[in-house]
């Protein structure tokens, strides 16, 4: 056990105060019992600065505060790319994705499937976010969360990552979506104060205590090879991050899966009180996200310094907070298990609400609004279960686990992105076209991956991505069909936006510019 009593009283504290809010802000009215639309969407009450740090609270977590420092002692600054570009992902997102989803009163994303094409698609692709949500994403945070939660106290591993699942169910069990959204603004106002203070603390020693700016000098001066945002092909990562792809190319594709059609992130959008609500909380949401890699990336960087024989790259964000004093280790860890509980309890939550509202309601629709809710309670403990049990076997041999799972999720979200973008914006796309993108994205990757394994990852989602689309235009062409009924009609739909929000888009996009800039 290295955590000392004051620091123990800190995330008793907080734990505290997370679960004394979560039961506040999850009780009904007197007589009321919650339905599906409170259970899943917080009775679609949620203002845009709940919406705006839920979405970040359940971005980052383990994978990203873990994997992401352990990839930039390994790459460096480079794989903040999949911030920076991520905050110009959800601008788009807000502007154009959001006002179909919101004009529809969706609950899922294979609910929106089944409006726009039919069952066989929203059930295939309900699927397999089920098999991604508990398998990749649920492992992931709780086996990375678990190896901080070990480096940190001593407890052995199974331990630890039971201890996590067991306290996010804790307040989201009973609570659904409205108590995960609201916990999180707690949430991520511990993991930014926790996570700048530890890059302020790596900083000052690295500048010998003549300040943080000093220590940057010197991180730059001392690993300028971590500060190159776009490698060159000898770079020996180049295949994570293959150089101008990541400006051009399949990042593109990620992220808008990733923020733009992933049930566990945009279902706090879907939540909003309206569509201007939501807009305000993307906005808020991407200069968070223009912030993040001052949070998970730089420490990472500053340990190649600090702590240059680590065994893997992983181990560097906990290593990192064992250097820390007392007090302030209790803070930093205390911001690292909200950041793994907030994920747990979202992902949970979307893996429910997939499960309830896509595959259960079909098979029993005349169910009760209080029966659904109860299967989502038990769905959610069941998919922890299986990820704990599943975890370790999938992801412990891996050095660098956040990579592992853009490649795992780069096999599918070509497919995603371009069965959702025809659906949405090209009214003829027929249901069998949009099968032909999901199921020649699973195919086409696996093809590439083992007859072009030399193809960077990112790249083979970019090329993936566009014969998929060509596949499902050659599929619509083929069967010569009328537009379809379901076809979404966008005259309906208001694209245009606000000017705060106009302004936003061309603040964040010129942030993220000069970044490139300072960096190339």
């Amino acid at each position: 056990m290295t955590l000392s009593t004051l620091d123990l009283i800190i995330v008793a504290c907080y734990l505290l105060g997370l679960l004394l809010l979560a039961y506040q802000v999850s009780r009904e009215k007197s007589g009321h019992a919650k339905g599906t639309n409170d259970y899943f969407l917080a009775g679609n009450s949620l203002p845009w600065w709940a919406i705006g740090a839920s979405l970040i609270a359940a971005n980052i977590s383990a994978e990203q505060i873990i994997g992401m420092s352990g990839s930039g002692y390994a790459i460096g600054l480079a794989i903040a790319s999949y911030e920076w570009m991520a905050a110009i992902s959800l601008i788009i997102v807000g502007k154009y994705f959001l006002p179909v989803f919101l004009k529809r009163q969706i609950y899922t994303m294979p609910q929106f499937l089944q409006q726009r094409f039919d069952n066989r698609v929203r059930t295939t692709l309900a699927l397999f976010w089920l098999a991604v949500y508990v398998l990749v994403n649920l492992t992931a945070v709780l086996w990375l969360g678990a190896l901080a939660v070990n480096a940190v106290t001593g407890l052995a591993l199974f331990e630890s990552m039971l201890l996590l699942a067991l306290l996010s169910l804790t307040y989201s069990l009973y609570g659904g979506l409205k108590a995960v959204a609201f916990t999180d603004i707690i949430q991520v106002v511990l993991l930014v104060a926790g996570g700048l203070f530890l890059s302020y603390v790596t900083l000052q020693q690295i500048g010998a205590g003549a300040g943080v700016l000093a220590g940057l000098d010197q991180l730059m001066l001392q690993a300028p090879d971590k500060f190159d945002m776009i490698l060159s092909p000898d770079h020996p990562h180049y295949a994570s991050l293959p150089g101008l792809s990541v400006l051009l190319g399949g990042l593109w594709v990620m992220n808008l899966s990733y923020w733009g059609f992933n049930q566990y992130i945009i279902q706090r959008a879907l939540a909003a009180k309206d569509l201007a609500e939501a807009q305000k909380g993307i906005v808020f949401a991407a200069f968070l996200k223009i912030l993040m890699p001052l949070i998970v990336v730089l420490p990472g960087i500053a340990a190649v310094l600090i702590l240059p024989d680590l065994a893997k790259p992983d181990q560097a964000y906990p290593a990192l907070m064992n250097l820390m004093p007392s007090g302030i280790k209790g803070l930093i860890f205390a911001a690292l298990v909200a950041a793994i509980l907030s994920s747990l309890a979202s992902m949970t939550n979307s893996v429910a609400t997939i499960f309830t509202m896509d595959i259960y309601r079909q098979l029993k629709p005349a169910a009760s609004q209080q029966h659904y809710v109860l299967v989502a309670r038990l769905t959610g403990v069941g998919a922890l279960l299986l990820a704990l049990v599943t975890a370790k076997p999938l992801l412990g041999d891996f050095d660098q686990a956040f990579q592992y799972i853009q490649e795992f999720t780069g096999f599918f979200t070509p497919g995603i992105v371009a069965l959702f973008l025809l659906g949405m914006f090209w009214p003829r796309t027929t249901a069998n076209a949009a099968l032909a993108a999901a199921i020649g994205s699973a195919l086409l990757s696996l093809l590439a991956k083992q007859f072009w394994p030399e193809l960077p990852f990112m790249d083979r989602v970019g090329l993936v991505f566009l014969s998929c689309l060509l596949l499902a235009v050659l599929v619509t062409l083929a069967e010569q069909k009328p537009v379809p009924a379901t076809a979404v009609q966008l005259s309906d739909i208001r694209f245009d936006t606000k000017p705060a929000f106009n302004l936003a888009a061309v603040a964040v996009s010129l942030v993220v510019a000069s970044f490139y800039y300072a960096w190339w």
